[in-house]
C-alpha cells in the first residue's frame, strides 16, 4: 500500500487519506481483539484504572499534562492525566487481585514523532508472586498473536525485519555494551549500585561517542543505548535486553544474582522498543528514595517536580511480590502491518 500520508500530506480525516489508513485500522482491530482473548484465556482479569491521577509518574524524563480539580465549595486542587496505570494497577495487585490487565490511553507530554505521541494505547498486566521471567514467555506469545491477526509471518519496520514466531533472544545489558559498543558497563558500577561518571564517559569517547562535560552517568548511558545498542536490536528475531544497571532501575527490584543489576527488562523488535517489564520492587522506603531522587533531578533539569502518591507507596507495603509489563500497543500494530509512522495506526490522530 502507498503512503501518501506525509507530514504536509490532507488531513486524516480526509477520505483518500483516511481509505490509505483504513487497513492499518483493520488490523488493528483484530490485534486487539487477538491480545483480549489471550489474556482472559490465560485467566487474567481486565481492569480499568483512572486516569486521573495525584501523582503522573516520578521519572526524571517522564513528562505529564496537568489540569485542576474544582470542588463544589471551590477547593482547586492539581490532578494530572497519568503516564500509565502502573500505581493504579498495582494498588489492586495491594487489594487481593492475582491476574491483571489493562489496555487505556496514557498521555506524555514532550513526545511527539514517528515512534511517540502525546497520547498512545498502553497495554499492561501483572502477574503476583509470579517471576519476570513469567513477563518474557508472555511477550513471545502475544508477538505471534498481533503477527497472526495482522496476517503476517514478520515485524517490519523502515526495511528491517523480526520474525514474531521464534524465541526471542535474550541479552543482558552489560553484554549489549560490550558487544556493540566495547563498553564493560559493569565497570563503572559499584556492588552498592553507585556509578563512575569518569569511568564511563572515558570509555564512551574511547568508543567514539560524544560526551558533553554536563553529562552525568544516566546521560551517557542512555546515549550508548540509543546510538550504539537499539539499532541492533530485534532484528531477525526479539530481543529481550535484561538487567538493567540498579540506577535505571526504576520500579524494580534489585537482582539476587548481582546487586548492580535489576530484574528489569526491555523487549525490542526491528530495532523498536516495545516494552518495560519488572519484577517489581515492594520496598516503600527504597522506592520512596528513588522517587525523591528522580524529582530532585527533574527539578534540576526541568525547573518542576511531581507530588508522590502516598497511597501508592502506602500500598507496596502490602502488596505481594509480583512482576508488571507495560508494551506499547501502537508500537506493536505499526510493525505488525509494516507502518512506518504511529500516525498510520491510531483511528483518530492528534492533530498538529
Amino acid at each position: 500500500m502507498t503512503d501518501r500520508v506525509t507530514e504536509h500530506a490532507s488531513p486524516w480525516w480526509t477520505p483518500h487519506v483516511h481509505a490509505d489508513r483504513r487497513p492499518h485500522l483493520l488490523a488493528r482491530g483484530r490485534i486487539k481483539a487477538a491480545t483480549l482473548a489471550w489474556f482472559v484465556g490465560e485467566g487474567f482479569t481486565e481492569v480499568e484504572c483512572a486516569i486521573l491521577q495525584v501523582s503522573p509518574g516520578n521519572e526524571t524524563h517522564l513528562s505529564a499534562f496537568a489540569t485542576e480539580r474544582i470542588d463544589p465549595d471551590g477547593t482547586r486542587e492539581t490532578l494530572y492525566l497519568h503516564t500509565s496505570p502502573e500505581f493504579a494497577a498495582k494498588k489492586l495487585l495491594a487489594a487481593g487481585e492475582e491476574r491483571i490487565f489493562t489496555l487505556s490511553p496514557v498521555f506524555r507530554n514532550r513526545e511527539h514523532g514517528p515512534r511517540h505521541a502525546n497520547e498512545f494505547a498502553m497495554l499492561e498486566w501483572y502477574r503476583a508472586r509470579a517471576p519476570y521471567t513469567a513477563l518474557m514467555a508472555d511477550c513471545a506469545a502475544l508477538l505471534a498473536e498481533a503477527a497472526r491477526a495482522a496476517g503476517a509471518s514478520v515485524l517490519s519496520h523502515r526495511g528491517r525485519t523480526c520474525d514474531p514466531f521464534a524465541e526471542p533472544e535474550r541479552l543482558s545489558v552489560a553484554d549489549a555494551f560490550a558487544r556493540h559498543a566495547g563498553i564493560d558497563l559493569l565497570a563503572t558500577v559499584d556492588a552498592s549500585g553507585g556509578t563512575d561518571r569518569g569511568a564511563l564517559a572515558s570509555a564512551a569517547e574511547k568508543a567514539g561517542l560524544r560526551v558533553a562535560a554536563d553529562d552525568d552517568w544516566g546521560d551517557i548511558f542512555s546515549r550508548v543505548i540509543s546510538e550504539r545498542v537499539e539499532p541492533h536490536l530485534g532484528i531477525g528475531r526479539a530481543t529481550i535486553l535484561d538487567e538493567y544497571p540498579i540506577a535505571e532501575a526504576a520500579l524494580a527490584r534489585r537482582s539476587p544474582r548481582d546487586p548492580r543489576v535489576a530484574e528489569r527488562f526491555e523487549l525490542y523488535a526491528c530495532g523498536v522498543e516495545l516494552a518495560n517489564g519488572f519484577g517489581e520492587l515492594t520496598d516503600p522506603a527504597e522506592q520512596r528514595r528513588r522517587f525523591i531522587a528522580d524529582m530532585d533531578e527533574k527539578e534540576r533539569i526541568y525547573g518542576e517536580r511531581y507530588p508522590l502518591d502516598e497511597e501508592f507507596l502506602a500500598a507496596l507495603a502490602i502488596m505481594p511480590e509480583a512482576s508488571g509489563i507495560a508494551l506499547g500497543f501502537d508500537r506493536l500494530v505499526m510493525l505488525a502491518t509494516g507502518a512506518p509512522r504511529l500516525d498510520l495506526v491510531v483511528w483518530t490522530p492528534a492533530t498538529r
